[in-house]
């Protein structure tokens, strides 16, 4: 038996749970592994274990961008490296707000373990496929992302049963660490490209100043990983709390229109134009003080960034990880930024995609 199987049992029986039946959940990305627990009494609950060590260290929020490049990716990236402390701490921020984040009877921080109420398996891409409409759940997907925005900008230190958690704020270096991946890995992947110093700083310049905007307008908790397989359908509830959400202990201080790009431009799904519009008409309608021009130009260039970067992500998991499941993606991504790319906001990325990036890579 290993360690970690150890410290398992041990916080299942301190938890009373050390007779409930565990089946391991389907692994994703990450280095967390999930259990459903089946009590002899009650109902069913999630083990959520996350081991620290498995991830290089979160960002200290005193480091200056050289430390935390030489700290790590998840430093760049204002990761949370999966901390139990920072879901807790996050969960009950949003559960302060009225929405469905999972209750957690039972914590060890330290030792990256958690005892989750279980939301059940009616993620919205789930509940989709089976035949549900899908416009109801996404407009009270964005029925929650309005209260969670008309908060306001939330506290620095967030208050959570593992202890205080650091909320940063997805700043210059995160939005252009994230973006590089792009320019770091798919060469990695498709040999049909090649950047070189002068491509790679040309790079930079054109995404500045959608970097600047997008952490100039860092004013709202995001999610940061807000779309239908980390969204599920809790109908018995009401309003925006039918949103049972999950995976968002890499929430940050970001701007506002971070989660509803990563929603209305799923890597995973297709969700229509329309659909696109009749949510976005939505939020704006909840929200009617916010300026929709401008909005809609930050939210064109912050999707156009972050489907860069998920296409960066896609190819170090292919080429690096031996995942070719994400291949599977990369189109799904390439017509989201193509698109993306014929707005105002980003002609110099444009034409820095028309001189590096032919158009057969992008297909």
């Amino acid at each position: 038996m290993s360690d970690r199987e150890t410290l398992r049992l041990d916080f299942l029986k301190a938890a009373g749970l050390a007779d409930a039946v565990r089946a391991p959940l389907p692994g994703d990305a990450s280095t967390r592994r999930y259990e459903r627990l089946t009590p002899a009494n009650g109902p069913t609950l999630m083990l959520m274990d996350q081991a620290p060590a498995a991830e290089s260290q979160p960002c200290d929020p005193s480091w200056t961008p050289e430390q935390r490049h030489a700290a790590g990716w998840n430093a760049v990236a204002r990761l949370s490296a999966g901390r139990i402390e920072a879901f807790a701490a996050v969960a009950a921020h949003l559960k302060s707000l009225g929405l469905s984040a999972p209750e957690i009877p039972s914590l060890d921080a330290a030792n990256g373990l958690a005892v989750l109420e279980d939301f059940g398996d009616a993620l919205f891409a789930r509940v989709i496929e089976d035949g549900a409409d899908e416009t109801p759940l996404y407009l009270a997907a964005i029925e929650a992302l309005a209260v969670l925005h008309d908060a306001g900008t939330p506290p620095q230190t967030l208050h959570g049963p593992g202890g205080d958690w650091p909320l940063l704020t997805y700043d210059e270096t995160a939005l252009q660490g994230g973006a590089d991946l792009f320019v770091d890995w798919l060469p990695k992947l498709d040999d049909r490209v090649s950047f070189d110093a002068a491509a790679v700083a040309d790079w930079r310049e054109a995404w500045a100043p959608i970097v600047a905007s997008g952490a100039a307008g860092a004013s709202v908790m995001a999610h940061r990983d807000y779309h239908a397989e980390n969204l599920i359908w809790l109908p018995e509830r009401d309003g925006p709390a039918r949103v049972g959400m999950i995976d968002f202990q890499d929430a940050v201080r970001a701007h506002p229109s971070w989660d509803l790009h990563s929603l209305l431009q799923d890597a995973r799904r297709d969700v229509s134009p329309a659909l696109e519009a009749e949510a976005l008409d939505r939020y704006f309608a909840l929200r009617p003080r916010v300026d929709r021009e401008a909005f809609m130009a930050d939210y064109a260039g912050l999707a156009g960034l972050n489907e860069a970067r998920i296409i960066g992500i896609f190819a170090r998991l292919i080429a690096r990880d031996g995942k070719p499941r994400y291949r599977q993606f990369l189109p799904r991504m390439w017509r989201h930024l193509n698109a993306n790319l014929e707005q105002p906001a980003l002609a110099p990325v444009a034409r820095w995609f028309d001189r590096h990036v032919p158009a057969e890579v992008r297909a």
